[in-house]
């Protein structure tokens, strides 16, 4: 949950009837993260880590320079010491640091363009899809999407544009549920102009 003095793990027991709240926050960057989307009960997922990504600032209104990776144990997800931070690839294999202070950039978008996103896993292509939804009245980050064969990269655009033709709104999410097996239909949710918004899209494979 973001905007609790940057964010904060909630979790339900009862399908969303109570919530019980993590003792603990991060307080430095993350402040507006998001799962990776593996799809229900995260089926599908690449690993037995959860991974969670978001833009490099304190707060969810401040656009920043780049996106921030981290991971945990899916079976640890309420504990904070069971994080650790991608710092950056050695050899092309990514390296994992327990210290928030040496995470790296898992995307860079220089000048303040990365900003809300989702990521979503297409499993009909095998591709990590990164959504983002970019314009409000303190950030003009653009609406875009990147692909990658891996969680932190490396990253292809699939589209970009600094206006779209409607207000993407705060968030914008490319279901896995709503995917088709090919992985070439593909749905767009987002909350453009306070309301619920539907983009269907045809993927095009680079070569075919």
């Amino acid at each position: 949950v973001r905007n609790t003095g940057n964010a904060q793990l909630a979790w339900s027991a009862d399908h969303g009837q109570t919530w019980q709240w993590a003792d603990w926050k991060f307080t430095k960057g993350f402040g507006c993260p998001t799962f990776l989307n593996f799809g229900p009960n995260y089926a599908g997922a690449r690993d037995g880590f959860v991974y969670v990504y978001s833009h490099d600032s304190d707060t969810a209104y401040d656009p920043a320079d780049r996106y921030v990776l981290a991971r945990v144990p899916k079976d640890r997800v309420r504990e904070r010491d069971a994080y650790e931070f991608f710092k950056g690839l050695v050899a092309g294999k990514p390296e994992w640091a327990r210290n928030q202070a040496e995470c790296g950039a898992a995307f860079a978008g220089p000048g303040g363009k990365c900003y809300r996103c989702t990521v979503s896993y297409d499993a009909g292509l095998k591709r990590y899809l990164l959504c983002q939804a970019g314009a409000d009245k303190k950030a003009d980050a653009g609406f875009g999407i990147v692909d990658a064969p891996e969680p932190w990269g490396p990253w292809t655009t699939v589209t970009y544009v600094p206006r779209w033709d409607v207000s993407p709104g705060e968030t914008c999410s490319l279901t896995p549920k709503w995917m088709s097996a090919d992985g070439k239909t593909v749905h767009l949710i987002f909350s453009g102009g306070d309301c619920f918004a539907l983009r269907k899209a045809t993927l095009t494979v680079s070569g075919e």
